[in-house]
C-alpha cells in the first residue's frame, strides 16, 4: 500500500499515460465496421475495459465488482473506506493486485477489528432471499440513514467561478474518455475549482472509490475541496462522499430524489447540472436558507 506525505495545494497538470509504468491503458482495440453515409469501412476502435474484480479481505472474498482494471489498489482502498469495511486507511495493512484470466483479485490484509466486523455483517446478510437491491430486504441495511458529516474547518461556499473552472478543466484530464467515449470521471477540486486529481472507470461509483482511495493514501485533507463527477448524482455517490466527510459534491448531470435526500440528511451540499455557465443547487449547508 502506497503512503506519501500530504499533497501541497499546488497547480497541477493533467498526467499523460505512461505505457512504461506497467499500468494498463484501460481500453482494448477491437476491429469494427463503421457505417456512415451509406458506406461501410473496416477499421479499429478503442473500447473501455470492463472485467470482474474480486475484493478479498484476509483471504475471504467479500465482493466482486465490474470495473476498469486501472488504479485497482486505489479502488480497493476507497471501496473499503466508503463501504465502511475499515474506518481509516491505516487499518489496511497490505494490498496486492493479482491478475487472472480476464479477471483480477485485490487481496488485502485488514485489522482484526475491521475483519471481525465485516464477518458479523456477512452473517447478518446470509440466507436473505428477497428481491431488494442486490438481495438486501431492509432499507436499514442499505444504510440510507447517514450520520451528519463532521463540521469542516471552513464552509466551502460554491461560486459560479469555482464551478466554471472545474467544468472547464475536467475534459483535459479525461484521457480514457477521449480514447473510448465510455467511462465516467471523478475529480478532486480545490476550493477555487482547480482540478487536482482525476480517476476514470466504466462505473461511476468505481471512479469515486478510486479517487477516495488515492486521497486517503496520500493523506490529502478532505475538508477544503470538493468532488466533481462527470455523471448523474445517484444516492450511492452521495453516501460514499458523506462517509468521508466531504462537504460538497458537484455533478455534470441530474440528481435523483434519493441522492438529494441523502445529501440533506448528511449535510452535504449537492450541486448538479454543473456547466461552464452555471449550476443548480439542490441542498444548502446546515442552517442555510
Amino acid at each position: 500500500m502506497t503512503s506519501t506525505e500530504p499533497s501541497p495545494p499546488v497547480s497541477v497538470s493533467p498526467p499523460d499515460f505512461d505505457a512504461s509504468s506497467g499500468e494498463r491503458p484501460g481500453f482494448v482495440e477491437r476491429g469494427i465496421v463503421r457505417h456512415k453515409a451509406g458506406v461501410a469501412t473496416e477499421g479499429e476502435d478503442n473500447v473501455a475495459e470492463e472485467v470482474p474484480v474480486a475484493l478479498v479481505y484476509n483471504d475471504i472474498s467479500h465482493a466482486v465488482m465490474m470495473a476498469t482494471p486501472r488504479d485497482l489498489e486505489a479502488f480497493a482502498i476507497g471501496f473499503s473506506l466508503t463501504e465502511g469495511i475499515v474506518d481509516s486507511a491505516s487499518e489496511i495493512y497490505e494490498v496486492e493486485v493479482v491478475e487472472g484470466c480476464d479477471s483480477f483479485e485485490v487481496q488485502m490484509r485488514i485489522s482484526q477489528r475491521a475483519f471481525m466486523a465485516m464477518k458479523e455483517h456477512r452473517r447478518a446478510m446470509a440466507g436473505r432471499t428477497g428481491c431488494g437491491v442486490c438481495g438486501i430486504e431492509s432499507i436499514e441495511l442499505l444504510d440510507l440513514q447517514p450520520v451528519p458529516i463532521a463540521a469542516p474547518r471552513a464552509v466551502l461556499e460554491p461560486t459560479r467561478d469555482m464551478i466554471e473552472r472545474a467544468a472547464a478543466e475536467l475534459p483535459a484530464w479525461q484521457t480514457l474518455m477521449r480514447a473510448t467515449g465510455g467511462v465516467h470521471a471523478a475529480a478532486w477540486c480545490g476550493a477555487d475549482g482547480s482540478v487536482r486529481y482525476v480517476f476514470e472507470d466504466v462505473g461511476r461509483h468505481n471512479g469515486l472509490d478510486k479517487l477516495i482511495g488515492h486521497l486517503a493514501s496520500a493523506r490529502v485533507p478532505l475538508d477544503d475541496g470538493f468532488v466533481f463527477l462527470s455523471s448523474r448524482a445517484s444516492y450511492e455517490l452521495v453516501r460514499k462522499a458523506a462517509r468521508m466527510n466531504i462537504q460538497l459534491v458537484a455533478t455534470i448531470s441530474a440528481p435523483t430524489s434519493l441522492a438529494i435526500r441523502i445529501a440533506e440528511m448528511a449535510g452535504v451540499r449537492l450541486l448538479s447540472f454543473c456547466r461552464k455557465d452555471g449550476y443548480v443547487e439542490y441542498t444548502r449547508a446546515p442552517g442555510g436558507r
